[in-house]
């Protein structure tokens, strides 16, 4: 019969696998007797899988845990998570497989359309004009990281008010996919203050030039297209404990 006062701490999901708590890891020698331990424990459960988040302040445990038969999952700020399948019809979830960014196609009182030209471009002998965005940051809502990127790379307060479109693109950075939202906004401010570390170039520009400039992708054209002509998903959004949920 297994001790199970040897096994490492940790709860189990709804799913049927086990989480090692982090917080209760004892040192390296110690853990690999526990961890030699608990393998049989975990079995005799029926755990289907088990997680265990090493941080890296424990950098001695990683290779005890691989040679137990545990595989790499993901790794972050802080640790890298560690599986072991323990049943083989186990489905194992992906860490994340896509990027997430928001744009904004803001627009001001005269109907003049904010843009930038990059400081980092293919082709720096000239402007190339796009859309004020970027990346959101974990746990950040998409409403609330355009705003702030348009801040940030250009100065110019603004208000959220509604999704235009999303684009979706593979072989992003570091092999990711790209899942990018673009928005509708109206300017609450006209001063405009770059970041001059990203952006080269700032302006308020007429909207009918943007559409007609070569210095513009077809596709940003295309997108301030869609949003001046009114098309974007409802400004409605349900709060929930995981973010909004935009309606179309």
């Amino acid at each position: 019969m297994n001790d199970h006062t040897q096994a490492l701490a940790g709860t189990l999901n709804m799913y049927g696998g086990f989480t090692v708590d982090e917080t209760a890891l004892p040192d390296a020698h110690a853990f690999a007797q526990k961890l030699s331990s608990s393998l049989q424990v975990w079995r005799d459960a029926g755990h289907r899988l088990v997680w265990l988040r090493v941080p890296e302040h424990l950098p001695d445990h990683v290779p005890i845990a691989l040679r137990s038969g545990f595989h790499y999952h993901h790794a972050g700020s802080g640790g890298v998570m560690l599986t072991l399948t323990l049943a083989t019809a186990t489905h194992l979830p992906n860490h994340g497989t896509h990027m997430l960014g928001a744009g904004g196609v803001v627009l001001d009182d005269a109907e003049q359309l904010l843009v930038v030209s990059e400081r980092f471009r293919r082709d720096p002998s000239k402007p190339y004009y796009k859309l004020p965005g970027g990346a959101l940051d974990p746990g950040e809502d998409v409403r609330e990281a355009v705003v702030r990127e348009v801040l940030e790379e250009t100065g110019v307060h603004a208000r959220f008010e509604g999704v235009v479109c999303m684009r979706h693109r593979h072989e992003a950075r570091f092999g990711l996919s790209d899942l990018y939202i673009i928005c509708r906004l109206r300017a609450l401010s006209s001063e405009i203050t770059h970041d001059p570390g990203e952006i080269d170039e700032c302006r308020w520009m007429p909207i009918d030039e943007f559409l007609h400039s070569d210095l513009v992708a077809t596709f940003n054209r295309e997108i301030v297209r869609r949003a001046v002509a009114g098309v974007r998903l409802a400004p409605i959004a349900l709060e929930t404990d995981q973010g909004y949920e935009f309606l179309a």
